[in-house]
């Protein structure tokens, strides 16, 4: 998809995203981003989190309850485990 709209920068170089472009990447308000400066260009990339990956992500593998359940329970053992042993 290529998307290309003009904005200006604002006072204390605020850099309005229009709202063309922010539905385009499902952005709002509070969402995190990178910028990155390559050669003469500025990127914007959305930073995105679990909750965003676990509603709109692309979905690879199916997996049940009882498997999350079971992972979750195996990571927060590890994860007692190891905070023990450096106390």
């Amino acid at each position: 998809m290529v998307l290309s709209v003009k904005t200006k920068i604002g006072k204390r170089r605020v850099l309005v995203i229009p709202k063309k472009v922010a539905e385009a990447l499902k952005i709002e308000e509070g969402s995190m981003v990178e910028i990155t400066v390559k050669d003469d260009s500025l990127v914007v990339k959305p930073i995105r989190d679990a909750v965003w990956l676990s509603l709109y992500g692309k979905k690879f593998k199916h997996i049940t309850f009882d498997e999350l359940e079971s992972e979750s329970i195996e990571q927060q053992e590890r994860y007692s485990k190891e905070t023990q042993s450096t106390d």
